[in-house]
């Protein structure tokens, strides 16, 4: 089944955090409660944006945030509702992810993963992504885990149209 990658609509925070608490169950052994709700996607809609995964009847199947902070890209919450999970749908949005980013220009992607979701940093770094450093658990949020945890930053290079075009350039002259 193939599904179009679309911008998010403001009025789809509901059916975002739906699709992202779904998702994010798996995380029910350390994390208490939901990952988001319907207020927290409203918010982040105001200043970046969410792709949608649709499926071929306008329902969503997927979705992941996308940001660009000084001028590095940047994703998170990736998201695939457990119907479609294991047939690359995740893999198709972090592609739109970054596609989206390097088409405004940034050259460096990041994303942020949970140290207790082992089976993250190999999954990612088949992507391309690398270990770059580490951050603390947001202090304010602490209450929110049944055990510790960290976050373990992941990196990549993206390859910008202009320095795809300019490397297909001098192929062709070389």
């Amino acid at each position: 089944m193939s599904h179009r990658i679309r911008t998010a609509d403001a009025r789809e925070a509901d059916v975002i955090a739906t699709i992202v608490n779904q998702a994010y169950r798996v995380e029910d052994f350390f994390k208490v409660g939901d990952r988001t709700d319907a207020s927290e996607i409203a918010a982040l809609l105001q200043n970046d944006l969410f792709l949608v995964a649709e499926e071929p009847d306008g329902g969503a199947a997927g979705c992941v945030y996308v940001a660009i902070k000084e001028g590095r890209g940047y994703f998170g919450m990736l998201s695939v509702a457990p119907a479609y999970q294991g047939n690359g749908l995740g893999r198709k949005l972090v592609d739109a992810a970054e596609q989206y980013c390097a088409e405004r220009g940034c050259t460096e992607m990041d994303l942020w993963v949970v140290n207790l979701r082992e089976e993250l940093p190999p999954w990612y770094a088949k992507l391309g992504y690398a270990e770059t450093g580490q951050a603390p658990w947001p202090e304010d949020a602490l209450h929110q885990l049944s055990r510790p945890a960290h976050f373990i930053i992941m990196s990549k290079t993206l390859k910008t149209e202009s320095l795809a075009g300019q490397a297909r350039q001098e192929e062709s002259h070389g």
